[in-house]
């Protein structure tokens, strides 16, 4: 393949596509905030996510575009944070289909994050693309505006996925980090009731994906989301168990509200339960890599 372009591409999932897409595109682009330069061969780019400053003609003749732009939401839900963790992924969105239209020769592919969290809450039934179920809350409907600023811009010549993404575990960044940490200080229980589901994907399971989603030229919403997802109680046994802490003092709804004021963050991010499933790539013939979340532990943790 030509180009690759991925706009924010600097953090954790970033690096893990360049990482993925190193030997297999000619040419790769990464939109940063940062300044303009070449290391190792990949050209940085700056650009604001806002408006246009000359990044927008790097879009032409590329294969492909990935746009993870987007505020943290590792972070308290305050007014001012709220407001940015919206417009950051509307206006990203909102621009990139602007610089998609002034091409001339457009980005083939377009596939812009979403987020595993638009569906409801729920400990019983699997969410899938077709059957599941939409709910409504702040994170859901910040989900559900960055879709429709994507999708409600037609581009004929560029096809366009939303990657419905949830937890990525990876060696480098990510989740698993902190939560590897915690199991081994002792601190690795239940996280309030333990039966919410956590949705999860490994980091090479969740690179593999993108890449079989531009080989397959699927488009429209996709779950990017291991088969198995598993409750908080046995993510954490099975952490402990693959880091080898004998036990794990369960952390109760109150005193995470307790500790995610002080680390500033949100108790919604281990206390929700996503259940989702991949239904979407499982029908297309993808193969996970690492399906299972033992396997996945022990890879990780694998030095």
């Amino acid at each position: 393949m030509k180009k690759l372009i991925i706009a924010a591409g600097t953090g954790f999932l970033g690096q893990v596509l360049v990482n993925h897409f190193k030997d297999k595109f000619e040419e790769i682009v990464i939109l940063t905030r940062g300044k303009s330069h070449i290391i190792e061969g990949i050209k940085y780019v700056n650009w604001n996510a806002k408006t246009f400053s000359g990044w927008e003609n790097e879009l032409e003749n590329a294969t492909v575009l990935i746009n993870l732009a987007g505020k943290s939401v590792d972070c308290r839900y305050t007014k001012e944070n709220k407001k940015e963790i919206l417009l950051s992924r509307i206006e990203s969105t909102k621009i990139l289909n602007k610089a998609v239209l002034n091409c001339e020769n457009p980005p083939k592919h377009w596939l812009n994050s979403s987020t595993s969290t638009i569906y409801r809450f729920s400990l019983d039934k699997e969410m899938d693309e077709i059957n599941g179920e939409i709910g409504n809350d702040f994170s859901i409907n910040v989900a559900l505006s960055w879709e429709k600023a994507f999708f409600k811009t037609e581009t004929p010549n560029t096809l366009k996925t939303a990657l419905r993404t949830s937890i990525v575990l990876g060696k480098n960044g990510g989740a698993f980090i902190p939560l590897k940490t915690l199991a081994k200080i002792g601190f690795g229980g239940k996280q309030g009731k333990g039966n919410q589901f956590i949705s999860w994907i490994h980091e090479e399971d969740f690179a593999n994906a993108i890449d079989f989603i531009v080989q397959k030229e699927i488009t429209g919403v996709i779950n990017i989301v291991s088969p198995k997802p598993v409750r908080n109680f046995d993510f954490m046994k099975k952490l402990r168990k693959a880091v080898g802490s004998p036990f794990g003092i369960p952390m109760s709804a109150f005193l995470l509200e307790i500790g995610s004021f002080f680390i500033r963050t949100e108790t919604e991010l281990v206390l929700k339960s996503r259940n989702v499933i991949p239904k979407r790539l499982l029908e297309n013939g993808f193969k996970f890599k690492f399906g299972d979340i033992d396997e996945a532990f022990k890879n990780l943790l694998n030095k």
